[in-house]
């Protein structure tokens, strides 16, 4: 980490702490990539320095041109990179590959497996990393964001669903490789910042059969992995596309993938819309299980979240900072939390008006 000045600051920074203001609230929660915006906020409420991380979102390093302190890393093997380093290094390296399948070079799995594999081995190893990538992922580089976390969560789901080494890292791969058909959408269309107009919907939803027949030949990979890239879209109850199937023809890899996928979309910025709660979102899900989605899929998202968000700080509507202390099983969007500043305990279930923002820490 770096103690720089807000002066030395750039766009793509990550906050490595908490950004205090004088009445003792955060202004700006730790894991945030810096905009313009936010850079600008920095300077009118009169923050003089900051704790920032020494990787910018980007994946290249940040050397400003002053430092005031910078802590000492962490001893480690030359080859174990910090898990923040590989997950950013894991995105570039997709658009990469991303940029190449979109010139028509055929997907390399090898290359494709020695990008994300170090990562979600690392991820397995410390899976409440899980709750903070999406900080980090932009409006302009989201498709690259969404792949990786997909791919990672898509896994840990697997592995939480009892399936064997092999299979759940298959279905990690399957998770990665399910947007790869976005490389053959017109990137117009692909890159657009307002909402897409039902023509180029149609056209969007094509990539589900694009990606599947970059997938087809690839001998690496298990036909769940191929079926997963062809049906994340599609859900139980026959209302996905692109070819309408309902819960007996979805295989048991894809219906892992959908909720990854629809998770992760919905906590991100997007390019044409806002991120929301990781906890409104599940709930959203959840409804939507009977029906749409795998209800043992479901389940294993809900004790994952429940079970990596306890003791974990999390932004109330309110604006109050506050640690989340318990779930109730039948309750795993509404938990209760200690609320920072005056110590008290309060059961979200019972406060309909009140919700959780965000996770922060």
């Amino acid at each position: 980490m770096l103690l720089v000045k807000t002066a030395q600051l750039q766009e793509g920074c990550i906050l490595a702490e908490d950004v205090i203001g004088k009445s003792n609230r955060v202004i700006v929660p730790k894991n945030t990539v810096l905009t313009p915006k936010l850079l600008t906020v920095l300077q009118k409420f009169l923050v003089s320095q900051v704790r920032v991380q020494s990787v910018l979102v980007d994946g290249s390093t940040f050397r400003p041109s002053e430092i005031i302190q910078e802590d000492a890393p962490k001893p480690k093997a030359v080859d174990n990179k910090d898990i923040l380093t590989l997950y950013l290094e894991a995105v570039q390296q997709y658009k990469q590959m991303f940029q190449g399948w979109q010139s028509g070079l055929p997907i390399d799995i090898g290359k494709v497996r020695h990008m994300f594999i170090p990562l979600f081995e690392k991820v397995l190893e410390s899976e409440k990393e899980l709750l903070f990538f999406h900080h980090y992922s932009t409006k302009s580089e989201y498709l690259f964001h969404h792949a990786v976390t997909v791919g990672l969560l898509s896994g840990v789901l697997a592995k939480k669903l009892q399936y064997t080494k092999g299979d759940y890292y298959q279905v990690a791969i399957a998770g990665l490789l399910s947007d790869c058909g976005m490389a053959k959408v017109d990137p117009k269309i692909l890159y657009k910042s307002t909402a897409l107009t039902p023509m180029e919907y149609k056209d969007m939803r094509q990539h589900t059969v694009y990606g599947y027949k970059m997938v087809q030949k690839i001998t690496a990979l298990q036909e769940g992995v191929k079926l997963a890239v062809l049906q994340h879209h599609e859900r139980n109850d026959g209302s996905g596309y692109l070819l309408g199937v309902q819960e007996e023809k979805i295989h048991p890899y894809s219906k892992i993938v959908a909720v990854a996928d629809v998770y992760h979309a919905m906590i991100s910025e997007r390019p044409y819309r806002n991120k929301q709660s990781p906890f409104k979102v599940f709930e959203q899900i959840h409804k939507d299980c009977f029906g749409k989605f795998d209800l043992s899929v479901v389940r294993a998202l809900a004790s994952l979240l429940m079970t990596l968000s306890i003791g974990a700080r999390v932004k109330l509507s309110n604006e109050q900072i506050g640690e989340i202390i318990f779930f109730e099983q039948d309750s795993p969007n509404h938990p209760m939390v200690k609320i920072i500043e005056t110590n008290k305990i309060i059961s979200l279930k019972d406060k309909k008006d009140l919700f959780i923002e965000e996770i922060i820490k």
